[in-house]
């Protein structure tokens, strides 16, 4: 997540560089041969504007799509935060001072819950942008993603037993296993007299809760941007920048007409040309980097940030003392 006012015009020049060259390249060519006197390359300028048209619809529905999905992202982890702390003081209160061991031991797994299922939301899918270079490049020096640097084992070990851990490596969905063994201890609990079946009941609907908020975050990591959309938009974009500076040729060329520019402002087509295709693109590219709101981008939802603020509120309702350290933005970048 981005936490500035805004992307400096080098931050997004920097981006965007390798596709503005590619841009550059493209109006180049047609221009060179429209001025070198091949004016058949020329194309009326009306069949493009109406692509453009159609383009500027399907950008506009996607980067829709796009915000509609990290949003619903956003909401999902503030219902963690607050499942949280409400599960957190229930929990307390209802086990008392003198099942503080228990108490503590139910709050550290939910921990390595937080921690397994950040762990799952970063790992890679096919249709993610991460590893394209524009990406890879922004990334360098500014700022990292934590689940890429550690094994989910060694930060697992910080919070559960050496018999929870090795039986929590052993299964698939280590984030869904964690929340069993919650509800499995609470069902001891109630069985042991420990605490009633109001109490029980109360426990339980948060453990249901966070099932809930699981599910929906992995819908979101699980399921595309429909693929039909994103080939639809990626053809026309593709279509529209190799067209546009076709179809300028002869406007660019007759604007210069009884003026001092006259056989010179043809070469107005490179930068004109540019200047559109290079907002489409980033239009487009702006989208793209937001529909897939876990994948480790700078645009993603901070389940690190969160993750880390929700053990600090819960070591605190303990009265520990050494709490970890809020996780800060880096070059106004957090995850």
């Amino acid at each position: 997540m981005h936490t500035g006012r805004r992307y400096t015009p080098l931050e997004f020049f920097k981006w965007t560089m390798r596709d503005t060259l590619w841009l550059l390249l493209i109006s180049i060519v047609p221009t060179v041969l429209f001025a070198a006197g091949c004016e058949f390359v020329a194309l009326p300028w009306q069949p493009v504007a109406v692509l453009g048209t159609a383009l500027a619809f399907i950008v506009g529905f996607k980067n829709n799509a796009s915000y509609g999905r990290i949003w619903e992202a956003r909401q999902i982890y503030g219902a963690i935060i607050n499942d949280s702390r409400s599960f957190g003081y229930t929990l307390r209160d209802a086990l008392g001072e003198q099942h503080t061991e228990t108490t503590r031991k139910l709050f550290y797994r939910h921990f390595a819950w937080l921690t397994a299922l950040r762990f799952q939301l970063r790992e890679p899918r096919s249709w993610e942008n991460m590893q394209r270079t524009s990406n890879l490049e922004f990334l360098k020096g500014r700022y990292h993603v934590a689940e890429w640097e550690t094994k989910l084992e060694d930060e697992l070990r910080k919070y559960l037993s050496e018999e929870e851990l090795n039986y929590i490596l052993s299964k698939k969905n280590k984030a869904t296993q964690l929340t069993a063994l919650q509800s499995e201890t609470l069902a001891t609990l109630r069985k042991d007299g420990i605490i009633n079946d109001f109490q029980w009941k109360e426990l339980q609907d948060g453990i249901i809760k966070f099932t809930d908020d699981q599910g929906k975050a992995e819908r979101i990591k699980n399921f595309p941007y429909p693929r039909n959309f994103a080939s639809v938009t990626t053809y026309l974009m593709f279509l529209f920048i190799i067209l546009l500076p076709f179809g300028l040729l002869r406007e660019y060329s007759k604007l210069g007409e009884d003026t001092f520019l006259e056989g010179y402002s043809i070469w107005l087509n490179i930068p004109f040309s540019v200047l559109v295709s290079w907002a489409f693109h980033v239009l487009d590219s702006v989208g793209e980097s937001s529909v897939n709101p876990f994948e480790g981008s700078a645009n993603d939802i901070p389940i690190t940030q969160i993750s880390r603020t929700i053990e600090i509120d819960l070591r605190d309702m303990l009265n520990e003392t050494d709490l970890p350290e809020p996780i800060t933005p880096k070059n106004n970048i957090v995850l």
